[in-house]
């Protein structure tokens, strides 16, 4: 009886850890086809700067995250339906936004800025953009900015920044209104160095955070752990991996 009871006791405790270690493993939704922020390498892995902060916030709430990638178009409903915990998706906070998920302290600070051939001459104010064919990404800050602030405009919206460019390129659009550090990224690329920057930014005050659902406690120490990685150097070695400035 005695041996009965010890081993009872022993399954109860390899239960209890169980559920504990399940309980430490959350899970983040990223989009992964937003270069440098969030992409898949040539292996099918999720990178990029998204998913390298979120693995240092990770460490430091002493938790394991996984990755969930989902379409950007259902973002925000997979992370109400609990498909992942968090989204670390380069997310802009929005009024909109807020009425359906909270957000953390901003993670980065962006701006917008449109970007077009070298060889045209690309103005930017209002009156010019008249005529133009102007593409953005779908449900994101600089769709958002080209329907509210520009008229007689051609805009075309695509389901991924990457499809932007593909018709950039191939001659379908004048020009692309984009996060200045994506587009930053790709005028780096072979297919990007036809084109360049054009005028100031159109928007200086975009502050991206990290999404989560509506009075989750999960906020509190998501901020915490962003706060440790400033202080620590850790926020600072990541984003000197992706750029020669800093995004904070």
């Amino acid at each position: 009886m005695q041996n009965f009871k010890k081993i009872f006791l022993a399954a109860a405790v390899t239960l209890s850890f169980s559920a504990g270690a399940m309980a430490e493993t959350l899970k983040m939704g990223i989009e992964a086809a937003y270069p440098p922020f969030n992409n898949k390498d040539a292996s099918g892995n999720v990178v990029g700067f998204d998913k390298e902060i979120g693995d240092a916030l990770c460490a430091k709430m002493k938790v394991e995250c996984t990755v969930v990638t989902s379409d950007w178009d259902g973002i925000i409903p997979a992370l109400n339906a609990k498909k992942f915990d968090f989204l670390i998706s380069s997310m802009s906070i929005t009024d909109e936004r807020k009425q359906a998920v909270d957000f953390t302290d901003p993670y980065y600070s962006n701006k917008l800025q449109f970007i077009a051939p070298k060889n045209v001459d690309f103005k930017t104010d209002k009156d010019s953009l008249q005529g133009k064919v102007i593409g953005a990404q779908r449900a994101t800050l600089a769709g958002t900015w080209l329907e509210d602030n520009t008229t007689g405009v051609d805009i075309k919206l695509y389901d991924t920044q990457e499809n932007a460019y593909l018709d950039l390129t191939s001659g379908r659009l004048d020009g692309i209104l984009a996060d200045k550090y994506v587009n930053y990224e790709w005028l780096k690329s072979d297919a990007g160095r036809s084109y360049e920057f054009k005028g100031d930014p159109v928007e200086e005050s975009d502050k991206i955070g990290i999404a989560v659902r509506k009075n989750d406690p999960i906020r509190d120490k998501l901020n915490a752990a962003l706060k440790e990685i400033v202080a620590d150097g850790t926020y600072k070695k990541i984003n000197d991996k992706y750029f020669p400035f800093s995004i904070y």
